[in-house]
C-alpha cells in the first residue's frame, strides 16, 4: 500500500511499533502538522535523523532514514500557546520514495508500507530475553511504563517474538544507528537474537533477573 504526502517527523530517534513516544510541539511546521493530524485523525511519520538537529537552524541542512514508522496520537494537549504536548503510538513500518521540503520547512514523502511482522513465539533458547523483560517491568513504575507502551503486558505479548523484541529496543542504550538498523530487519527472530547477543555484551544476561 501506498500512502501519498505522508508528513514526516525527524527525530534523533527511533520508533518502534507499538511503543509509545510522548513529544513536546513548538517549532510552527510541527505545531500546524499536528493540529491536521487530530483534525482529520491522520497519522505522521517518525524518521531518524542521519544528518542535522531536531530543532531546525538557520542553514541546517537535514537528511533521514527511508525507513521510518507511523505514528498516531493517542494524547493531546495545550499547556500554554506555542505548545503542544502529544503522545504517539508506533504503527506499521515504512520506506519513503518521493520526499519533498516544503515552504514552511515541512517534510513530506511518498511512502509505501513494509510488511508487518509475522507472529512468532519466542523459542526457548530466547526465553531468558522474556525473563529478564518481565523483571525490569516488576521494578518499573507503573508512570514509567505508560511512557514505553500501552500496558500491562498481556501474555500474548510478552511470548511474540517481534512485540519482545521491539520493547527491547526501546530500552537498551544502543546508538541510533544501531536502532535502526534492527527497526528495518524483516525477521522479529533475527532482531530478538540479536537483542539478546546485546544482552550478552552489554553484561545484561538472566541472572541479572535473580
Amino acid at each position: 500500500m501506498v500512502l501519498n504526502n505522508l508528513p514526516l517527523f525527524p527525530l534523533g530517534s527511533v520508533l518502534f511499533p507499538g511503543s509509545v513516544l510522548p513529544l513536546r510541539i513548538f517549532e510552527v511546521r510541527y505545531l500546524d502538522m499536528i493540529r491536521r493530524c487530530i483534525e482529520n485523525g491522520a497519522p505522521f511519520g517518525i524518521v531518524s535523523l542521519t544528518k542535522g538537529h531536531e530543532v531546525v537552524q538557520p542553514g541546517q541542512s537535514e537528511a533521514f532514514a527511508q525507513v521510518g514508522t507511523l505514528a498516531t496520537i493517542t494524547h493531546h494537549e495545550s499547556p500554554q500557546p506555542g505548545l503542544r504536548v502529544i503522545r504517539c503510538l508506533g504503527q506499521q513500518r515504512f520506506r519513503t520514495s518521493r520526499i519533498e521540503r516544503l515552504k514552511h520547512g515541512l517534510w513530506v514523502a511518498d511512502v509505501s508500507y513494509l510488511a508487518e511482522d509475522n507472529s512468532i513465539p519466542v523459542p526457548e533458547e530466547l526465553s531468558s530475553c522474556r525473563r529478564l523483560f518481565e523483571s525490569v517491568l516488576a521494578r518499573m513504575p507503573e508512570t514509567t511504563q505508560v511512557d514505553l507502551f500501552p500496558g500491562p503486558a498481556t501474555e500474548a505479548q510478552l511470548s511474540d517474538c517481534s512485540w519482545l523484541a521491539n520493547r527491547w529496543c526501546q530500552l537498551l542504550p544502543l546508538p541510533m544507528e544501531m536502532k535502526q538498523r534492527l527497526l528495518e530487519l524483516d525477521s522479529p527472530l533475527i532482531r530478538l537474537e540479536l537483542v539478546s547477543d546485546l544482552l550478552d555484551k552489554l553484561g545484561i544476561n538472566s541472572q541479572s533477573a535473580t
